[in-house]
């Protein structure tokens, strides 16, 4: 799944609809004879100071490479499953274009992208870029992408209730045992009070499924990708840890079948006291949902083994000449890749723009170039950041796994398992696992 904001400041009002008419640039020189390339992922005009960061750091590119003319293409979301594999097809897709990480195999493997290994050697920040990040467009030894952002999943908590049932705000907890226990202590506040939430439909149940299977150590296809993995003792514990807080605790509501915005909905007005999910869900939730940022804060998986990560990055068209691709790469850089500047690292324009500062993003970022990222964030950094440190502390520990292959098709299935589990008091774990790995073996035959 992706993450539920493009980034930090970016919120949609509206999604337009997508049509395919032509994306590519139609030759890669234009009439002035400057080198032109197509790009994806403008901020909508809904998103006004997103909008004009992105045609400011546009401007700013083109002045000081005269030769290179940007043509921008808004959307939001930035990539529509519904329409991504036909623009492909199609060859309407722009000449650098927007890819969740677990999209790189899948277009490499239907010959849709550039090969860039022979010109990263000119992308001046690729070997400042956190290697597991990089390895993710990396198929066969050949490079195809440029990762450009990345989340990871920990425990959102709402301070003011753990402080109401007599929980300690700064100790978060690190065990799903303690979450339960947790959870009950919230749940028994009473007045509507949610201990702990999830997500059962639209796949989005599937992904924390997932999550919490990484968290104990699970998985959910077996290492090469030919079988299904769930119906193993972590899959079962993470049904079973779901079921017993539902039923026995009592401490997931009757509210069931939700998503994301519904759980959303609950922490921001202060009824809901846990729940998984990304950093970038903080801002939502204060902007949008009514929460304080002093009350929202932000603990590593329980767990102690793993935690799921996702992002996103660019790839380039296959039909991009060298010329473009060269030109896409120094745009890249410009806009993304230089630390403490472009769309998303100039922190100093984002706080004066009242955007949140200081979000705990998994930094992308080694060496001197971090160091110099996470300076000029913590010189503006606008949120209270200690309501974070927890979690930037456990992750250091844990194993940072990406999504499964064929996510959507395996979410699809296991949205089944959990919606069953929280919703059905009897439901049968070892049977819900055992078709649910059927299914999936079947998923993954096909390829």
């Amino acid at each position: 799944m992706r993450s539920t904001g493009i980034r930090r400041t970016l919120v949609a009002l509206g999604v337009g609809v997508l049509t395919l008419t032509a994306c590519g640039s139609n030759g890669d020189e234009a009439a002035d004879g400057k080198t032109r390339i197509t790009v994806n992922c403008m901020p909508p005009k809904s998103a006004e100071v997103d909008r004009r960061f992105f045609e400011e750091d546009i401007a700013a590119f083109e002045k000081k490479n005269p030769g290179i003319d940007v043509v921008p293409h808004d959307a939001f979301p930035c990539q529509d499953p519904k329409t991504f594999d036909a623009k492909l097809a199609g060859g309407q897709m722009e000449d650098v274009f927007y890819t969740y990480f677990t999209d790189a195999r899948h277009v490499v493997d239907i010959n849709q992208a550039a090969d860039l290994t022979p010109y990263v050697k000119e992308l001046k920040s690729y070997g400042t870029i956190q290697k597991q990040l990089r390895d993710i467009y990396t198929v066969d030894g050949k490079v195809y992408g440029i990762p450009r952002t990345g989340y990871s999943m920990g425990l959102i908590y709402n301070r003011r209730l753990f402080e109401k049932a007599g929980l300690d705000p700064d100790r978060p907890p690190t065990t799903w045992a303690e979450v339960r226990d947790a959870a009950k202590k919230i749940a028994a506040l009473g007045d509507g009070t949610v201990g702990y939430a999830d997500y059962s439909a639209q796949n989005q149940g599937g992904w924390h499924f997932t999550a919490g299977l990484y968290s104990q150590g699970g998985d959910v296809v077996s290492p090469d990708g030919k079988q299904a993995a769930v119906d193993t003792p972590e899959g079962r514990a993470v049904l079973r840890t779901l079921h017993d807080m539902r039923w026995k605790d009592e401490s997931m509501g009757s509210r069931q079948l939700l998503v994301i915005n519904d759980v959303q909905q609950m922490m921001g007005a202060g009824r809901l006291g846990m729940y998984l999910a990304a950093p970038d869900n903080i801002p939502i939730l204060v902007k949008e949902k009514g929460a304080e940022y002093q009350d929202i804060a932000l603990a590593p998986m329980p767990g102690g083994k793993a935690t799921l990560i996702g992002g996103d990055g660019y790839m380039f068209n296959r039909k991009a000449s060298p010329e473009q691709i060269r030109a896409g790469l120094k745009w890249l850089d410009h806009m993304f890749l230089t630390p403490g500047d472009g769309f998303l690292g100039d922190y100093a324009r984002a706080k004066k723009n009242d955007a949140p500062v200081g979000l705990p993003e998994p930094r992308l970022f080694t060496g001197a170039a971090d160091a110099k990222d996470q300076q000029v964030k913590k010189a503006n950094a606008n949120v209270p950041v200690e309501n974070y440190q927890a979690f930037l502390d456990g992750n250091q520990s844990l194993e940072m796994k990406i999504e499964p292959p064929h996510a959507q098709q395996l979410y699809s299935v296991l949205d089944g398992v959990v919606s069953a589990v929280l919703t059905k008091e009897d439901a049968d774990i070892d049977r819900l696992l055992r078709d649910a790995s059927g299914k999936i073996d079947g998923i993954l035959a096909r390829g």
